[in-house]
């Protein structure tokens, strides 16, 4: 019989223990995104950002031509790394890129997330090749986009069937965050749902404002 025991499960992230990588969240590859309004896409993506600077997550930027074709990398996802080093590919899978490469080994997490534009290209490619090499890969679904939701969906089914974990923008935060009464991020979090987490945002304001309501206090 098994005992249960508090503590989480080994699959659930913490901060230190993986590496984000955001990869070509830019112009040109949002203009033929359809699966997801750009909007949102852009809001998911700033929360994840805003998250893994948060929790100290060791972060990756890469894009793909950056100044001769697909444009500069969203703000959102920039502006909470400042002066963070971006990696420009020719190649569309990342991981076939030398220098994201090396970065990853001087990073050295086996455990890897990514997010990114588009599903079934820039972010299949690179997750399956990390997971072919032993790498422990999970994909921030809600904060990919494809050319059409069939192309995305394909995507992820296909990811999921080799063994990749999937999860959502607001999942990632929440699951880094995981007790309300981890005090030296709960202001961020609660900050963070707010500004981006949607109907759970509106729902922080409003307890906030109307009791001065907290979780865990």
């Amino acid at each position: 019989m098994a005992t249960a025991k508090a503590v989480p499960g080994k699959s659930l992230l913490n901060g230190p223990d993986h590496t984000l990588i955001l990869i070509d969240y830019q112009s040109q590859m949002a203009f033929a995104t359809k699966s997801i309004d750009l909007v949102q896409l852009r809001s998911n993506a700033a929360l994840v950002s805003k998250a893994a600077a948060e929790f100290k997550v060791p972060t990756i930027l890469t894009t793909v031509a950056e100044k001769s074709f697909s444009g500069p990398m969203f703000t959102e996802v920039t502006g909470p790394f400042p002066g963070q080093k971006m990696f420009d590919r020719t190649s569309m899978n990342t991981w076939e890129d030398e220098k994201v490469i090396q970065e990853v080994n001087r990073i050295g997490k086996s455990r890897l997330v990514f997010g990114g534009l588009w599903t079934s290209v820039c972010i299949v490619g690179p997750v399956l090749s990390a997971l072919d090499q032993g790498f422990e890969p999970y994909v921030i679904t809600d904060a990919c986009g494809d050319v059409t939701t069939e192309a995305h969906e394909r995507a992820v089914t296909r990811m999921v069937q080799a063994g990749v974990r999937p999860m959502t923008s607001l999942q990632y935060l929440l699951e880094l965050q995981r007790d309300w009464a981890r005090g030296e991020t709960y202001n961020q979090t609660v900050a963070t749902s707010i500004a981006h987490g949607g109907g759970y945002g509106l729902g922080l304001i409003y307890a906030k404002t109307m009791f001065g309501g907290s979780e865990g206090h």
